[in-house]
């Protein structure tokens, strides 16, 4: 942005701080693809660079009247977009580490069971396959991987109260078969 495009924005900005909320629709009008453009250029998705620039824009205006030096309005929003992109590719590699790491160990799961195991861990480790996949899934998601059930039942998209529901009916499971 030039000198001239910074001093509008500034302007923009000094008025919705004042009071002025239709100073809003050209900041929107002005920055909107741009934001959508960075956010794509980091996460490499169409839509959730929209959802980001969306949740952007709420930051922006929650925050815009602390915004102390309006002139830098293009870099703080930007750095804004940044940021929330970045949350997104932590929280989406995390997620799809877990699903690889619990494949990987899926496999392995085979593997050792050829090997010379003892009667315990093969039985365990054949009640453990007769349970449901949603139950394999929180089992290893938290003896194995050692997540909390807060942080499984984001990762799975359910409630901690199913997550809960899940573990124990799995150790449930586990407990009369080994009896």
């Amino acid at each position: 942005m030039n000198k001239n495009q910074s001093k509008i924005d500034s302007q923009l900005v000094l008025e919705f701080q004042a009071g002025n909320k239709k100073a809003l629709v050209p900041l929107v009008r002005r920055w909107h693809k741009i934001f959508c453009d960075k956010a794509f250029w980091l996460v490499k998705d169409a839509d959730v660079s929209k959802d980001i620039t969306q949740d952007t824009w709420s930051t922006i205006i929650s925050k815009i009247t602390n915004l102390k030096d309006p002139d830098s309005f293009g870099s703080w929003a930007l750095r804004i977009v940044y940021t929330k992109s970045l949350n997104w590719i932590k929280a989406n590699k995390r997620a799809q580490h877990a699903f690889e790491d619990y494949k990987y160990e899926q496999d392995c799961l085979v593997i050792e069971e050829d090997s010379f195991l003892d009667e315990k861990k093969k039985q365990l480790l054949k009640t453990i396959k007769t349970l449901s996949k949603n139950q394999q899934v929180v089992i290893r998601l938290f003896y194995v991987e050692d997540y909390s059930l807060k942080e499984i039942s984001d990762m799975l998209n359910i409630s901690v109260g199913t997550a809960k529901s899940r573990l124990f009916h799995s150790r449930e499971q586990l407990k009369k078969s080994l009896k």
